[in-house]
């Protein structure tokens, strides 16, 4: 009788040991490296439960238990850990080194990839809708720009000019709405702050007329250094009642018709952006805005400057007559190459 029970006993404990070492066996299992060779996109779908990712992952050949109880270890994975079950709908990226247990975690965190794009200073609406509607991880939902004034209640049927340009993250699946939205809540945020500090005897009516002069010297010139030059013979022109003759605006009001080169028809075509036809600002803006080209429209140079013409050095020359201007124009064309 007790030979029996002592065998009885070390069968027991046989199997109670078998069995934690099977238990053991899978749980070092979590913890090994997936077979990843190079970062992976990984989705979770709505609706998908823990044990569901847990099987995707097998059958994708990333993970496979050891031992004697491997076909049981989801469930035994999430019996341990059981948090691991509120996984986040989305996309993520797995990487090479990242184990069972480091993956599951990265589900119930929600630390989704992320994905960027750079809406460029001195961009259009238009071409941002097109590059947007070819960035991975973009959802289209924007029509057209009246569409887009539309929904942010802008109230300019040409939203042109109202979205700050940056570099802005996002994840898999966001809408260029959603994307147009965060970027003019900054742009309102930042044009509210530089009108109110503005100086105060800019020829300007409105937040709006500012964002117009801003995105003209977006447009007149990329160094940081010259902006507020090239504020200063705006604002002395539209003081004297001169008409800005400023090529950008000329080319914007073209379209898609400009085809990289202005021409003497060009300048005579009376649209409702062309600075040599009309008097005063065109009717919107002609570009997104930078900070900078903001600021300087508030606080243009204290200078008589009335012209500029580009010098052939990436920048440009200032002049505070015609006379100047012209002699600044002939050796622009004598230095061109």
């Amino acid at each position: 009788m007790l030979k029996w029970l002592r065998w009885v006993l070390l069968g027991i404990t046989l199997a109670v040991v078998a069995a934690g070492y099977a238990l053991w066996q899978v749980q070092q299992s979590f913890a090994k490296p997936l077979a990843i060779e190079q970062t992976t996109e990984f989705e979770v779908a709505a609706g998908q439960s823990g044990y569901q990712v847990l099987n995707t992952l097998g059958r994708n050949g990333w993970y496979k238990a050891d031992g004697l109880l491997a076909d049981y270890s989801s469930q035994i994975l999430l019996k341990l850990h059981p948090e691991l079950a509120r996984i986040k709908t989305g996309w993520y990226e797995l990487t090479p080194g990242q184990s069972l247990l480091d993956v599951m975690r990265l589900l119930v965190d929600g630390k989704q990839k992320q994905f960027s794009v750079t809406l460029v200073e001195g961009g259009n609406l238009r071409e941002w809708l097109a590059q947007l509607r070819e960035t991975v991880g973009i959802t289209a939902e924007v029509e057209s720009p009246q569409a887009l004034a539309k929904a942010l209640g802008i109230e300019q049927d040409n939203p042109e000019g109202w979205f700050f340009p940056s570099t802005y993250q996002f994840t898999k699946g966001y809408s260029d709405l959603r994307l147009f939205k965060r970027a003019h809540k900054t742009l309102q945020a930042h044009l509210e702050r530089v009108w109110s500090e503005r100086d105060p005897e800019l020829p300007l009516k409105s937040p709006y007329e500012l964002l117009i002069l801003a995105s003209i010297i977006e447009k007149e010139t990329a160094l940081d250094s010259e902006r507020d030059w090239v504020a200063a013979v705006f604002v002395n022109r539209l003081n004297k009642g001169m008409r800005l003759q400023t090529d950008p605006t000329v080319i914007y009001g073209l379209g898609e018709r400009y085809q990289g080169d202005i021409t003497r028809a060009h300048l005579h075509e009376k649209t409702a952006y062309n600075t040599y036809r009309i008097d005063g600002l065109p009717p919107t803006p002609i570009s997104s805005v930078s900070l900078a080209s903001l600021e300087a429209a508030a606080h243009p140079a204290d200078v008589d400057y009335l012209y500029f013409v580009a010098n052939n050095k990436g920048g440009h020359t200032f002049s505070k007559n015609l006379a100047d201007h012209n002699k600044a124009v002939r050796e622009y064309l004598r230095t061109r190459k």
